[in-house]
């Protein structure tokens, strides 16, 4: 991620409470009611694993959903002159590509011990690391440096935050897997390798999405003033502001129905259809409106260019809690 961090915390249940107890606006998108289409998720290259069931929330269909009731409060604090900016794309230099990079292994692949730095909240397993793990920025950077590896053989997730190694010895901030056939969501206040401590991997804006066509799924963006709150299914936060003012880890961002993208070549065409459909999810602190995709030398100048021209102003926040079943569960509730 090319921006800011800002330093996590944790939230207390009594801010967690207030935030999934706001209220909503009875206002729906143009063409009212909800949404909630199951499509099979598309699988992960160089793998048959998908990225969660296709009723997870990342796929649930928010084009119809009510605007939140803060809406307007958090997006006032949310840079809305800027336009959005793709963390994706040719570095032009002598740095890897921009993008988080995804690793995948087989079954045999060695796994080994990592030493955390937020142990207490981290999935302390062995993790499938070696020579071959891809760290985002690459294992020099000054940045996040977010570590992603599939495991093809039982379709698990690894995932790294600020993953270092020195003599073959693992560290990292925090980790955290999870297995891409189930719902199941971390306990309530546990980071992950994001700050909402929700996977990365869903969230990633993937090559073999938009060159197909269909991008199935929600995206993950930064800001850089978030609330000491999250809003289910998120679990984790890392901000300092009332939730009043500031959006909180988990909020979904819904661009309106009446953005007009004629102007925007076909690619990014794909990309604003998921943005209408799915949304944005933010999922950390960082540069404002910096959204993530995969680390692939395939993505198009022009595609990168248009992503540019969207405006954050075209963003509303949407109420989601009409879709939850369970609190620790990332299922959807069908319509």
């Amino acid at each position: 991620m090319r921006g800011t961090r800002i330093a996590r915390s944790t939230v207390s249940g009594a801010v967690l409470a207030l935030a999934l107890a706001l209220p909503t606006l009875a206002v729906a998108a143009p063409d009212g009611g909800a949404s909630t289409r199951s499509v099979a998720p598309r699988p992960i290259a160089g793998t048959s694993c998908r990225t969660f069931p296709a009723d997870n929330w990342w796929r649930a269909d928010v084009s119809r959903l009510p605007v939140h009731a803060r809406s307007r409060a958090w997006l006032a604090s949310m840079s809305t002159g800027r336009r959005l900016h793709p963390d994706l794309g040719p570095s032009y230099g002598a740095g890897p590509d921009y993008g988080i990079p995804v690793t995948v292994v087989g079954g045999a692949h060695r796994k080994v011990a990592v030493r955390f730095d937020y142990a207490s909240e981290s999935d302390r397993v062995r993790y499938p690391f070696g020579d071959d793990t891809r760290i985002e920025g690459g294992r020099s950077s000054a940045g996040d440096k977010h570590a992603v590896v599939v495991d093809k053989s039982t379709c698990r997730l690894y995932e790294t935050w600020n993953t270092r190694v020195s003599d073959g010895r693992w560290r990292a901030g925090s980790g955290a897997t999870w297995l891409l056939s189930s719902n199941r969501l971390r306990p309530n206040g546990w980071t992950s390798a994001d700050a909402a401590g929700l996977p990365i991997l869903p969230g990633l804006l993937r090559w073999n999405e938009v060159k197909a066509g269909r991008v199935d799924h929600a995206i993950r963006f930064t800001t850089d003033r978030t609330a000491r709150a999250h809003l289910w299914p998120a679990r984790h936060d890392a901000g300092s502001g009332s939730v009043r003012r500031y959006p909180p880890m988990g909020a979904r961002f819904r661009l309106k129905a009446s953005y007009d993208a004629s102007h925007l070549g076909a690619r990014a065409r794909v990309v604003v259809r998921a943005m209408k459909t799915y949304g944005l999810v933010l999922a950390d602190n960082g540069s404002p409106w910096y959204f993530q995709g995969e680390r692939n030398t395939h993505w198009p100048d022009r595609l990168i260019a248009d992503l540019k021209k969207i405006p954050a102003s075209k963003f509303v926040a949407v109420d989601t809690s009409g879709l939850r079943i369970s609190n620790d569960s990332a299922r959807v509730r069908q319509p």
